[in-house]
């Protein structure tokens, strides 16, 4: 595999590992419209049926990893890049990076898109990696076909897919990083 390391990018003040899909949907659309008055950060740039439609791509996203032999322990992911995208910390006023070296995690607790849930997931065209969850090995084969997004497609401007996304199903290999300060 070209990166052995997941990569977590956070807001310096409220920490890795913050998710949204944790909250109660009331929760979440209160966050988000916090984030829209700032309009400070890329997330200030979601729609207001964003929670909707993330936790229904979340919901596929689990499923089709039960197909494959996954065995999620969360009901909804964690999201970290398989690689480094410096772009992503852009998506923060004081945007940091956490990195874990792969071999922390169970690969029954760890899914792949190539490219963010959302445009895998949503996009129509021709790419076969569309609207496809991969297991840890079957990523190694997608990255031998179509190499890494963060080398071909810095700019965003040969599509959506900037990175390969990792959802994590299991808080266990991210607990000290929750607790500490990063």
């Amino acid at each position: 595999m070209v990166s052995i390391e997941l990569f977590h990018y956070y807001e310096r003040e409220t920490g890795p590992f913050r998710n949204l899909s944790d909250l109660s949907l009331d929760e979440a659309r209160d966050v988000l419209h916090e984030l829209r008055q700032s309009g400070e950060v890329f997330s200030s740039q979601r729609s207001d049926d964003y929670m909707e439609i993330r936790r229904d791509l979340e919901d596929r996203a689990r499923e089709l990893f039960i197909r494959k032999g996954g065995q999620p322990i969360r009901k909804r992911p964690h999201y970290m890049t398989l690689g480094e995208c410096p772009w992503l910390k852009g998506w923060y006023r004081e945007g940091r990076q956490l990195i874990i070296p792969i071999e922390q995690f169970d690969a029954k607790a760890v899914s792949f898109t190539y490219g963010d849930l959302f445009p895998t997931m949503r996009y129509n065209d021709d790419r076969p990696y569309r609207k496809q969850v991969y297991t840890m090995q079957e990523i190694r084969d997608i990255i031998a076909e179509y190499g890494m997004p963060q080398q071909w497609n810095k700019d965003g401007t040969n599509g959506p897919e900037r990175y390969i996304e990792a959802q994590v199903w299991d808080n266990r290999p991210l607990l000290k990083y929750m607790k500490s300060e990063v």
